[in-house]
Parts: structure tokens; C-alpha cells; sequence
């Protein structure tokens, strides 16, 4: 089976970033993510690019990422070094894309979909998303920014509930929670994205990278901390039968069965 690809695409002053596995519900590759990774650096080099916006093919925004190719990255305490000077898209491993960036997600949105949300800047979603920050099912626990950001964007409680449980929910309680910003019927999400980022690309550039910059300061200066602990706790974690089970689930596609050991 295709390890996907990331199809990039200039729309005038917006970069299409398309997430493009869709016989594998867009669930990420190493291939996949660095590609990712590579077209937020072209974004931000850019000079001609005022905004990105990131977007699912096929019927589904994404499954995650594909753990049968990243538990062994992940054993070793690492998530991912974006390639060739990169820009990490969750921002945890290097400074975020000084641009606007706008998500338009779909379908099935889970794990590593509901961080890259919490990464960007402006999030619509389509009337049919399932999000789900499912890790704990699989015997890990999130690493791409969720327990920090999610906390920060929609109270403790909002958060704490979906991410001890992995239960899934809908657009709606997304709204309400403030994750996104938009809901629209589905096939019209990312044109309303686009219609978002034309708008951003219409305003003086310099004014919206500063103010960007300026709303990230507090932000970012509180994370650092809990970034440093993110892959060191996970490093240990993947030690556990747990997490052998978790993954080893995941392959069968059945309930994992935990010890807590």
C-alpha cells in the first residue's frame, strides 16, 4: 500500500496543503509527515505566501498516524525531525511558521488531526467530523501538543473529558468547546477555509505576521516546559506490555486489553 503524499499547490497568496492517503483514511506516514514538515518551510520562505491552509482528500480528514511505522520512532523518545530544515507542523521541535495557517478537517479527525488543529491558527470542520484523541486506547498517551493546547483552548474540564476517555464527538461540542471556529456541511469546509485565508492574504502582511507573533508570545513561552517532558514520559511508556498491546491491537483492529503493566 502508497505511503501517501502531502499535495502542494500555490492558490495565488495561500498554499493548498492536502493530506492525500485516502485508502488508509490519511493516516500519516514518516513519508508523509516530513512532507508535511517541508511545505510549511516552503510556506514561511515563501515571500509571495501569506497564508497556508491544510486540508484532507478523500473522505476523511485523517486517522492518525500509522503506528505500525512510528512505534519504533517512538520508543526511542522521538516524534519526528522535520527533514532538509523543515518546520515541525506541530511546533514542538522547532518554532511555528510565522504565517497564518488555516485547518479545514472532515470525517474521521483523530489523534495527530486534533493536534495539528491545536497547531494552527483557524479551524473549520465540516458537519460530519468524528474527533477522537484516542492514544490511551492504544496503550500511549498524546504527544503532539493535546494535553498542553487543548487545556489552554477549552477549559480543563473540556479537555480532561475526552482525553481520559477517547470517547468521540461531533462538530457541535467542537464549536462549543472553541476547538473550531466554523462548522459548515461537509464538501463546503474548504472552500470556506480558503474564503477565510483570501481574507487573511487581502490585509498587510507585516501587520499579520506581527500580530501573530505578538498573540504567540505568552502562548508558546508557557508550553516550553511540558514540550521537554512530552517524549521522555513517552520513551518510558512504550517500555510497557501496554504499550506492545496497544499497538499490537491497533494491527488486529480489536479492543486492547490492559494490565497496567
Amino acid at each position: 500500500m502508497s505511503d501517501g503524499n502531502i499535495k502542494v499547490e500555490k492558490n495565488g497568496h495561500i498554499l493548498m496543503m492536502g493530506i492525500n492517503r485516502p485508502e488508509k483514511y490519511n493516516a500519516f506516514s514518516i513519508k508523509m509527515w516530513d512532507e508535511l514538515s517541508s511545505a510549511y518551510r516552503q510556506l514561511e520562505d515563501d515571500h509571495d505566501l501569506r497564508c497556508g491552509v491544510v486540508y484532507g482528500e478523500g473522505e476523511h480528514f485523517t486517522a492518525g498516524l500509522d503506528l505500525a511505522q512510528w512505534s519504533e520512532r517512538f520508543a526511542s523518545g522521538i516524534f519526528s525531525v522535520p527533514p532538509d530544515n523543515g518546520i515541525d507542523p506541530l511546533a514542538l521541535t522547532t518554532n511555528p511558521v510565522s504565517k497564518p495557517i488555516v485547518i479545514a478537517v472532515h470525517g474521521i479527525c483523530f489523534t495527530v488531526g486534533i493536534e495539528l488543529l491545536l497547531a494552527t491558527d483557524i479551524r473549520v470542520s465540516a458537519d460530519n467530523v468524528r474527533f477522537g484523541q484516542i492514544e490511551i486506547k492504544r496503550g500511549i498517551y498524546p504527544v503532539g501538543g493535546a494535553t498542553i493546547r487543548w487545556a489552554m483552548e477549552s477549559g480543563w474540564g473540556n479537555a480532561m473529558r475526552y482525553l481520559l476517555t477517547a470517547d468521540e464527538f461531533g462538530a457541535d461540542e467542537a464549536q462549543k468547546m472553541g476547538l473550531v471556529q466554523e462548522v459548515t456541511p461537509v464538501g463546503d469546509h474548504v472552500a470556506k477555509a480558503v474564503e477565510i485565508a483570501e481574507t487573511i492574504a487581502k490585509q498587510a502582511p507585516l501587520g499579520v505576521y506581527a500580530t501573530l507573533k505578538s498573540a504567540r508570545l505568552t502562548r508558546y513561552a508557557a508550553e516550553q516546559a511540558a514540550i521537554a517532558d512530552l517524549l521522555p514520559t513517552l520513551a518510558k511508556i512504550m517500555q510497557s506490555e501496554d504499550a506492545a498491546e496497544g499497538v499490537q491491537s491497533f494491527i488486529e483492529r480489536r479492543e486492547a486489553r490492559f494490565t497496567g503493566r
